[in-house]
Parts: structure tokens; sequence; C-alpha cells
């Protein structure tokens, strides 16, 4: 018996073994695979010391023999840490990271990824996280014709002989921004630069002209993720979204560029810097984005030889498993400073609720959009004389608002015998024809709702242009639906009359108008429309009303440190240019925005658009000062910024609530709103290197040294003390307890002696003792100014001051000061 039950027990035993056998066999087989980017002991080719010593005119030259031996020793190396450390077949190596980075992105399990971290050489395996886009006028607001090009020789001038490199969906070669003008042949020394120009499909050899110096695409992260579409996922540097089109026209644009849609003229467009290059380095796919395929870039791009790195995209979320300072993401951006590069990021689209940057390390610059002082109003006339307000980019409807014509209801339309469901797409959105009494609405302005459909985006506008063409409408408008509120209207192009009417206030005007007018049976049908209206240009710009003023869209601070948003002591955003329904160029096929296909330029809105009117301006500095250095140029353009508007006030910021406005702080607009004319003459700026940033590091209680040594490659020796000694144009201290003293150090970059009064505005619940109150500066010379900073009240909030230099030549240099004091004692 006794026998009987172990043989039993045994027998259990062995099937349970081979079950949990089978089980783990079949989580290993259907294991998905993801991207990892890797990084390794040693230095990349652009610090290794060989490579330095042959250095001539440049950092690092990539075609040197020196360069190509080590490029070639540290993908070898990648190649034996996968090939020991992983089975074989488990895995797929996607790029050699060797210019700037050393280390390699890989497909492979997790359980091979674990295997990864333990192998010899290798400091750091991060799961990718994705990239995003972060998604004419704004010279003259910025007052680039009459003063900075005027100082560069004009537009025909402005930026020549600085590479903007832009790391995006690519570009569209054919269009006129980047047409190469052999009238004013471009003659700048570019030996500073090498890139190379990769064909494909839309992308012929020609592409590269001249004025496009370098195009590369990188495919191998998407191709990884997802499966493509080879429609629109284009293996060429070719711009099949038109994202990457506009960012670089916005920054590097030829001048005058007529800006023409459905036939309508609506200016001229200027890039920020018209005669500087263009390098792209396409890495977002409509499909996809990795950051995989964005690092690559970045490490070509750097090694190419770009003076400036335009990132208007970016990580869909923080890292899980690393400080924000430390994901290779930020790394990446972190050597290329090290190499000069000027790297400006997108801050992102996540506003208006605090915390929600995408940027945060002290060495980019991240920017914030507003809004400029030009708006494009549509309007719906009533045959009652009211005129409402609306959006959209719409031609009137014939007479232009001396003719009215019937305006009739989607629900009071529908027919009443069709086989179609009675949904909110069918019989409020005007999303189907077949939903319609042709007889009703031909002729007729349309009101739509803004329904369930809308709300879930299911529902288009193109379709509502569709409906419209195949009936015969004389317009349509879309109103708001109190049952789910105002919703945000952008002025894009309509290809039929039309208006967007996105507040619930104003639809009621329109809906109480129409039911006075309207007749109707006892059963609700309508038996008389008597309503009467008219669709009113909407493409005609307006002027002058009050800006800049802070975007709903743009993401707030503060920065933080890691994905439980602990905040930094590093100000972001760093500074606000023009990102709200900006022209420039676009891509035809326009694969994420069919409402936009066929269109050569587009009206689009995104801190995706602020980052190339700051990367443009770093161009014109940097070809005034080619010596500065990135952060010299950042301070340039950060301690000239200005917190007023056109009137004189503090700049406001949109809030949660579509058309309202609040004060707006440090952490919407950063140092404030950059002002070229005043950044080409700063007086004072304040540098930092390479060193200076791992010092920063190192100060950082929270940060394990270790992990500073995986992802740097160098060991901390000297701390600053505390983060907010980093030599920054701004002061920023997440938990202030008692009293601190910091650091900045000035450097006169005027041609003359200058005397500054120092002047500090202390947040509540603080003190702020400058030493010394005055100094008198040479041309060239330094000065360190100590910052003493004393809790007299614990608030446990940011508040919000500034320190002020005045000079006697008229310089005036502005720090913003951001403060949290938890502590008196």
């Amino acid at each position: 018996m006794a026998t009987g039950v172990d043989v039993s027990a045994a027998s259990s035993y062995v099937v349970l073994l081979l079950h949990l056998l089978a089980i783990s066999t079949i989580a290993s087989v259907v294991e998905e695979r993801s991207i990892y980017l890797i990084l390794m002991e040693g230095e990349p080719v652009a610090f290794h010391g060989d490579v330095l010593s042959s250095q001539q005119g440049r950092r690092f030259d990539p075609k040197s023999e020196a360069y190509e031996v080590h490029a070639n020793k540290l993908v070898d190396s990648h190649d034996q840490v996968l090939e020991s450390s992983l089975d074989k077949g488990s895995y797929n190596k996607l790029y050699s990271f060797k210019h700037v980075l050393n280390g390699f992105a890989v497909h492979t399990t997790p359980s091979q990824a674990k295997k990864l971290q333990l192998a010899q050489g290798v400091k750091l395996v991060e799961r990718d996280r994705r990239a995003k886009l972060m998604t004419t006028y704004t010279p003259e607001f910025l007052g680039l014709p009459q003063t900075v090009w005027t100082q560069e020789g004009g537009d025909r001038n402005a930026g020549d002989g600085i590479v903007m490199g832009f790391v995006d969906t690519g570009i569209n070669p054919f269009h006129p921004s980047f047409a190469y003008d052999i009238l004013n042949p471009l003659t700048s020394n570019l030996s500073h630069f090498s890139g190379a120009c990769e064909t494909g499909p839309l992308f012929p050899p020609f592409s590269c002209n001249g004025k496009i110096v370098s195009a590369r695409f990188f495919i191998a992260g998407a191709q990884a993720a997802a499966s493509l579409n080879a429609t629109i996922d284009i293996p060429s540097p070719a711009d099949a979204v038109g994202h990457g089109s506009h960012v670089a026209s916005i920054a590097a644009g030829n001048a005058g560029v007529p800006v023409t849609v459905n036939g309508f003229y609506y200016g001229r467009a200027s890039g920020m810097a018209p005669r500087a290059r263009v390098a792209v380095y396409k890495a977002v796919y409509p499909t996809v984005g990795t950051l995989a395929d964005v690092v690559a870039a970045i490490d070509q791009a750097v090694a190419d030889g770009v003076d400036i790195l335009t990132l208007s995209i970016g990580p869909e979320e923080p890292p899980q498993d690393t400080v924000t300072f430390l994901s290779i993401f930020d790394i990446a951006m972190l050597f290329a400073r090290r190499a000069g590069v000027f790297v400006v990021q997108a801050a992102g689209n996540s506003g208006p609720g605090p915390s929600t940057v995408l940027s945060y390390s002290p060495w980019v610059v991240g920017a914030a959009a507003s809004r400029t002082d030009r708006r494009y109003t549509a309007s719906l006339l009533l045959g009652n004389g009211l005129n409402v307000s609306g959006v959209g980019l719409s031609a009137p409807t014939f007479g232009n608002g001396s003719l009215l014509y019937r305006l009739v209801l989607a629900k009071d339309a529908i027919n009443l015998s069709g086989a179609f469901p009675r949904t909110p797409e069918y019989v409020e959105e005007c999303q189907h024809p077949e939903a319609f009494d042709p007889s009703i609405v031909r002729g007729s302005i349309v009101i739509c709702s803004f329904s369930a459909g809308f709300y879930n985006e299911t529902s288009t506008l193109t379709a509502i242009f569709d409906t419209a063409r195949v009936l015969g409408f004389m317009g349509f408008v879309l109103v708001a639906n109190p049952s789910y509120g105002d919703f945000i209207g952008q002025p894009i192009p309509f290809s039929v009359s039309g208006a967007l009417i996105p507040k619930v206030a104003d639809a009621k005007i329109v809906s109480q108008y129409y039911e006075q007018q309207t007749l109707r049976d006892a059963r609700g049908i309508v038996r008389q429309f008597n309503a009467r209206a008219a669709i009113q240009d909407g493409r005609v710009a307006s002027f002058g009303v009050q800006a800049p003023i802070v975007s709903r869209f743009s993401s707030r601070g503060p920065g933080f440190i890691d994905i439980n948003r602990n905040p930094s002591d590093v100000l972001k955003p760093d500074i606000l240019a023009p990102g709200n329904e900006i022209w420039a160029a676009w891509s035809p096929l326009s694969a994420l925005d069919p409402i936009l296909t066929g269109y050569n330029f587009a009206l689009l809105s995104g801190s995706s658009m602020a980052a190339p009117h700051v990367a443009g301006i770093a161009a014109l500095i940097k070809q005034e000062y080619p010596s500065w250095n990135p952060s010299m140029i950042a301070s340039a353009m950060s301690t000239t910024a200005t917190k007023f508007d056109n009137n004189g006030g503090i700049i406001m910021a949109e809030g949660f609530n579509i058309g309202s406005l609040n004060s707006s702080n440090n952490f919407d607009f950063g140092a404030g709103f950059v002002n070229p004319t005043h950044a080409m003459d700063p007086g004072l700026v304040l540098s930092s290197e390479f060193e200076d940033y791992i010092s920063f590091l190192c100060s950082m209680p929270f940060i394990d040294r270790f992990a500073i040594r995986a992802a740097t490659r160098v060991w901390c020796g000297q701390s600053v003390g505390h983060p907010a000694n980093l030599n920054i144009p701004s002061v920023t201290i997440s938990a202030l307890r008692r009293s601190l003293t910091v650091r900045r150090s000035f450097k006169n970059v005027a041609t003359k002696p200058e005397t500054y009064v120092s002047l500090a505005i202390p947040p509540n619940g603080t003190t702020i003792t400058l030493r010394p109150p005055w100094f008198t500066i040479a041309p060239e010379g330094t000065q360190d100014l100590d910052i003493e900073i004393n809790v007299i009240k614990s608030t446990n909030e940011f508040s919000f001051g500034e320190i002020i230099l005045t000079g006697s030549l008229n310089h005036i240099v502005r720090m913003p000061v951001t403060i949290r004091p938890v502590s008196i004692v």
C-alpha cells in the first residue's frame, strides 16, 4: 500500500514536471522580441585618442585611417558580445553606434536581453521606448528681416556656411523651400562637413542639390518593430509624412517662397536661416518610429559634422528604469554636445498639465510653443445679422456674404426611408452621403454636429468634404455639441466652403436662430426651412492681437528626474518660440494627414514647430560667432528672452479650458520668448562644457555613480556640490532647505568694458543676496556672481523670481529663478 502511494506520487511529479517544461517551452516560443539599446565600455571613435590626435581643423576626420580602424574594432566587439552571449538565431543586430556612442541596437527577446546585461563590456541595456513626432509669418514677428538678417547681409546670406541637421521623417526634395538658386549660388566653405546622399524611391540622385547637402535614412528599427507599409514607409530620405519638410523649412527654408493652397495666396514663407544648408536624417516612419533609428541618426549626424541638430521628435514616455538624464537618447545628445553640436529638442505636446515636458537635460535646449499675433478666423453670417466666429481656411460661399443660403440641420435632412444605421456618424456628423435626402441638402449650408465619432476620432473632416461634394452642399458648419463640450479647431485648408464652430456657446447661438426660423409638424419633422446663412472667407489673416501666448498643448515643467516625476534642479522648458499655426513646406503624400493630401504647404501647430525656430536662430548666432560653443549660444538666447507680450504685460498661457488664459511662469515659457535681435548682442554669456555636465550628474544625490560611469564612461571625479551650481542661465532648486549659495560665471562677449548692477527679485518665501552687487568686466573677461538664497517661509511650492544684470552700455542679462522652499531649518 505504501509502495502504491509512492509510485502514484512519483508519477504525478513526472507529469507535473513535464507540464511545467511544456509551459516553459511554449513561453520561450511565444516570447515577443523587442528592440534594445546597448552601451558598451570604451570610447567611440569621435573621442578616441588616436583619432583625436589626427584631427585637422575639426574634432575628428571620419575618412582618416585611424577613424576607420577604430570604427571597425568597435563593430567587431559588438558582434563578439552578441555571438558569445546570445543564443544563435535569437537576435538581429540593427545598428552599431560607433561615432559619438559606443554601443548597438539589437532586436531580441527579454530573456536574451537579460543575458546581455551580464556580458563583459556591456554597461547599459535599455528597452526602446519608441519615438513620436512633436507636431511665412514668423520671421517678421521675430523681427528678423529688419534686424538680424540686415546684419548678416539680408536673407541672401543669413545662415550661410552653417549645416543644419534634421532627425525627422525625411524631406520633400522637390519643394521650392529647398531648391538651389543658381542666380545666388552657395559658395561657403563646408570643409567641416562630410555627409552622403542616399537615394531611393522618390529621392533621385539630384535631390542633394547644394541646398540639401546630405540625406540619409535609418529604417532597421522600424522594420524590426512593425510590419511596414511599402507605399508609405518609403526606404529613402523622401518624406511621406510632411513633418520633416515642415520642420526643415521653418529653420532653413529658402527666403520668399510663395505659399499657395487651393489657389489662394497666403504670403511668402522663409526659414529663420534661409541660407543655411540642410542635412537630412530620416528616422521616423508613418507606421512606427523607434529610438534605435533616432539614436543611429544622431550618431551619424554628428560624425558628418552638422553644426545644429534639430529634434522635433522624442520618446513616447520617460525612461522606466533609469533617471531621465541617463537614458541612451539623452546620453546621445550629451555626446553630440561634447562634439560641439548645438542640439534643440521639442519640449512636447502634452500640456497644459504640469511635469509633461519630454526634454529633460541641461545640455539640450527644450523649446516650448507659443501663438503669434496672427489669427485666421472663419465665420457664419446668420440671417438675423449675427456673425458667429469659427475656424477654417475656407473660401466663402458664393457672394462672400451678400447672398444667404438655406441653413439645414443634418438631423432634419436625413433620408427617412434610407437603410442605414441611425447612429450619430450617419445622422449628425455628415460622414455618409447615403444618409441624406439630396433634395434638401443640395445648395444648402448643412449643420453637422461634433458627436461620438469625432470624440473617438473615427469620424473625419475629410468625410464631410466628400459628402458635401457628392451632394452639392453650398457649405457646411461643424458645431460643438453640449454633450461633449468645446473642441479644438485648427485652421486647416478646406476644399469646400465651411467653418468649425468649436465653442458650445457659439453653437447655441446657431441652434437658437435655426429653431426660431424652422417650422415643424407635430412629429417634429421640418415642413419649412426658413433659416438662412452664409460662410465668410476664413483665409484672410488678422494681425495685432495679444501675443505671444503659451499654446495650450505646449508641455510644461517642472522637469523631472525619473518615471515618478520627481522634480529636477534644471529649468524646463528652456525657451519659448512660435509654434502655433505655422505655414511651412509639406509633402503631398501626407501619409498621416489625409486632409492635407496633395498640398505643398501646411499650417501646423506643435512644439515641433517651435524647435526649428530656435535652431534657425542658433544658426544665425553661430554664423556671427563661429567660436562660440553651444552653451554660449543657448545662453545668449536665454538671457535676452522676454517674459512680456506685445501689450507690455506678462506673457499669458492657455489653460485646460479652451479659450482660457492664465498668468504664465517659468514652467510655461522657460526664460521667456526668444528675441533674435538681442540674442545677437547679449553682452554676457554663461558657458558649460562636457566635464561640467558630468560634475552636475555627480552632484545629484539620487543617482548611482556607477550608473553615471556606465552611461558616460567617465568616473565621478568632482562634484559641483549641488546640481544648481551648474553654470547655466537659470537657477532652479527643487527642494531648498534653510540656505544655499550657488555661483554663476559670466563672460563678456562685447567689444567694450561694461559695468553691471545686479538686482534680484526673489521667489516667494525666500531672500536673495548677490555678491558682488555690481562689477566692471573687460572684453573677454570673466566674472563670478555668488547667489545666496535663504528660506524665510516654508511654502513647499514652486515660486518664481529672477536675477537681472543691467549694463552701463544697455545690455540687460536676465536669469529666471525657480525655487521650492521646503524648510527654514
